[in-house]
């Protein structure tokens, strides 16, 4: 039933779905004041050169934006490939399939920017022998888990991955002999005991997920960062940019350093269109090392001293 629902109104024309966003955003942001706290928050901390009222100016195209994102991604339930084609370009997947037409699989690294959803997508100017792996985290609701399933299964060769199945498709994908190209959104909040490096992120002193670097190296992956851009309302440009052939040649964690100087060039050129309103630097490195150490590779709590007796 929900899906129903959903792919019903992914039937309307984008500039009908736009007038909806339009209605959803004035709420979320003057009515409802979704995370309005966090959003203003991050971007001030993200920003302390700019002005209150150029936060303001961000904060609120992000919300219209935001708003945006939801119905784009219900209208991939039933776009057309000319549409499609019209609104989502990709400039130089000549690229990726050199790498697999050489024999070397593809990995894509990028981060919670503009519609990552529309990623789904990336797989329509490549071979239909070549598998999309497009790796996300299940949903608690099952209903809503279908339905963005649905979403991320747009092009017949791409699949969705659940994070902790990567690995074992990867292994079967070698064993059958098929190239792949997988995504891996790396920008999110590690919980604690995967927290394995930091660095500097948008002025903030930032844990990052270092997992997928891991399973590059592993498989010995071609790494591009995906850097998408929305041109105007509604459209959206994928470009490819090398960050290595080599993942092994690299020191360790340099293949996720170099993705994040990327993305942050990315943010800064225009700031709306990144999710302020995940709360993404709500660990801190003080209270990680007033709380665990790395014993052997893993992040184990700290022992408390011995009490006198």
């Amino acid at each position: 039933m929900i899906y129903r629902i959903f792919y019903l109104l992914s039937l309307l024309p984008l500039r009908v779905l736009y007038g909806f966003s339009d209605v959803l955003s004035f709420l979320a942001y003057y009515i409802v004041r979704y995370r309005r706290k966090i959003v203003r928050q991050n971007l001030t901390t993200s920003f302390p050169e700019k002005s209150l009222k150029e936060i303001k100016t961000i904060e609120k195209r992000f919300y219209r934006w935001f708003t945006d994102y939801f119905f784009e991604a219900i209208k991939l339930l039933s776009i057309s490939e000319k549409e499609l084609n019209r609104r989502f370009t990709i400039t130089n997947s000549d690229e990726i399939e050199y790498c697999m037409s050489h024999g070397q699989n593809v990995a894509a690294i990028l981060g919670h920017y503009c519609n990552w959803e529309w990623l789904s997508c990336a797989g329509k100017d490549l071979p239909k022998n070549r598998m999309i792996g497009l790796i996300y985290h299940p949903l608690y609701n099952k209903a809503f888990d279908d339905l963005f399933r649905r979403i991320r299964s747009h092009e017949s060769n791409s699949k969705p991955i659940p994070k902790q199945d990567i690995l074992r498709q990867l292994i079967t994908n070698k064993r059958d002999g098929t190239m792949s190209f997988f995504g891996y959104i790396s920008d999110q909040a590690p919980k604690w005991e995967n927290i394995h490096c930091w660095l500097s992120f948008l002025n903030h002193d930032t844990p990052v997920f270092t997992g997928g670097e891991k399973i590059m190296r592993r498989m010995n992956d071609a790494v591009y960062y995906a850097e998408l851009t929305r041109p105007r309302r509604g459209y959206y440009s994928l470009t490819y940019k090398l960050i290595t052939k080599q993942p092994n040649e690299l020191p360790e964690f340099e293949i996720t350093r170099r993705f994040f100087r990327m993305l942050e060039e990315t943010i800064r050129h225009e700031p709306a269109y990144y999710l302020w309103s995940h709360n993404r630097w709500k660990r801190t490195h003080e209270e990680f090392n007033r709380r665990f150490e790395i014993v052997n590779g893993k992040v184990v709590p700290k022992k408390e001293p011995a009490k006198k007796q």
